[in-house]
């Protein structure tokens, strides 16, 4: 049987690049910059003044000047008003390009103005003060985001600011999730005491919704020609195709065989693993991967942010921090497969996260889910895990 950290590998090893596409930039949130982001000017692009106040030259300062008379007021976007005496000041606005004679701003908390006339009240002055300057940020040419990152608020923002208004960003691999089962009804059917509504797709395309990638959903009857002939399809016209159900040791369980027939490589089969133990994943001859998942839900959950939304995370080029936990209370597990428990996090007033283990009622109980936030991976070679004890952690909701 293979062992998780095989599966990881052999998943993780047919990571691909999909391309890149030119996005509007007010789309481009969530997804992956695919190209470096530099400034078309210097920023700020001039002298800038941080402050509301009075714009004077320091030497005034040095001579003992305390009154001013005031020239004009400036602000932001207006083109600079110049002094041509010690004894002037410029009136100007926070964001104002800053006179090319003045070098210093005294802000109007410590200025006095009356009928034109500006008087320092105030002795604490330094040359330079309240200036932002140009270039400072960044200069023309420098880079000022990087590829291979998830494009985030200030990356808009970014881009706005050096005109770049379409950028450059990975594709999405094109996926299919497919649903298998006579005992699945639609959702807004009411379904018989032995039948169930489909829920597994829906769950995992608002997983993958959270990559900003729209997957396309498919249901498969238990026929073993319906199942050849839907399978058949997708693999011409999707990247990835992910099944949930139908590859178990049932009489009705068709998918390893049909994938079989149809020239997809069985790449593993059944993983050392609870929940999950049935995940079947192989490749296609044209390249398309197929990760066929068990069909309990908690299975195909953890299933997916295992395995899928990694090697998702290496074909876009990114990757994400690996995220660990304490235990808080012990945890016995016997069996010989690599356990994955769902557990509540805390992040206690020592800024330690906390994982308290929340027991299920097995694979199926997906309800469960509501009330956890992550799986945590115990490993294979132990049986008893103390509280105290730390391991890593696959979130699949916001740590609080």
């Amino acid at each position: 049987m293979t062992t998780v950290k095989e599966a990881e590998e052999i998943i993780l090893a047919q990571a691909r690049d999909y391309g890149s596409e030119q996005v509007p930039f007010e789309q481009a949130l969530g997804r992956v910059l695919a190209e470096d982001l530099k400034a078309d000017r210097d920023l700020p692009p001039c002298n800038r003044v941080t402050m509301d106040g009075i714009a004077i030259k320091y030497a005034a300062v040095e001579s003992g000047i305390k009154t001013f008379v005031v020239k004009g007021i400036v602000a932001a976007g207006d083109v600079p008003i110049e002094i041509d005496a010690l004894n002037e000041c410029v009136e100007i606005m926070t964001g104002a390009a800053l006179p090319d004679t003045t070098d210093t701003i005294v802000r109007y908390e410590d200025v006095d103005i009356k009928n034109g006339v500006a008087t320092l009240c105030t002795n604490n002055i330094r040359k330079g003060q309240n200036i932002h300057y140009k270039g400072k940020d960044k200069e023309q040419g420098e880079t000022v985001a990087v590829a291979n990152e998830y494009i985030n608020p200030a990356h808009i923002s970014m881009a706005a600011s050096v005109g770049k208004s379409t950028l450059l960003v990975k594709k999405l691999p094109r996926v299919v999730i497919i649903s298998t089962g006579d005992e699945l009804v639609n959702v807004d059917e009411t379904p018989t005491p032995y039948q169930v509504r489909r829920s597994n797709s829906y769950a995992v395309k608002a997983v993958l919704q959270q990559y900003h990638l729209i997957a396309d959903t498919l249901h498969i009857p238990d026929e073993p020609t319906i199942t050849q002939i839907q399978i058949k399809e997708c693999l011409a016209t999707y990247d990835v195709i992910i099944l949930s159900g139908g590859i178990s040791m049932g009489k009705f369980d068709y998918v390893p065989q049909v994938l079989e027939g149809l020239h997809v490589e069985k790449l593993f089969h059944k993983v050392q693993q609870r929940p999950g133990k049935p995940f079947w994943f192989g490749k296609h001859e044209n390249g398309v991967l197929v990760l066929a998942f068990p069909g309990n839900p908690v299975s195909t959950f953890m299933c997916l942010h295992r395995y899928f939304l990694p090697w998702l995370e290496q074909s876009l080029g990114v990757s994400s921090k690996p995220a660990f936990a304490e235990l808080n209370e012990d945890v016995t597990f016997t069996a010989a497969l690599q356990y994955f428990v769902q557990v509540k996090l805390k992040i206690c007033k020592h800024g330690h996260l906390h994982a308290t283990p929340i027991e299920g009622h097995g694979s199926g109980d997906f309800a469960n889910l509501l009330d956890t936030d992550a799986f945590m991976e115990l490993p294979l070679e132990q049986s008893i895990f103390k509280k105290g004890e730390v391991y890593r952690i696959w979130p699949f909701k916001q740590i609080m």
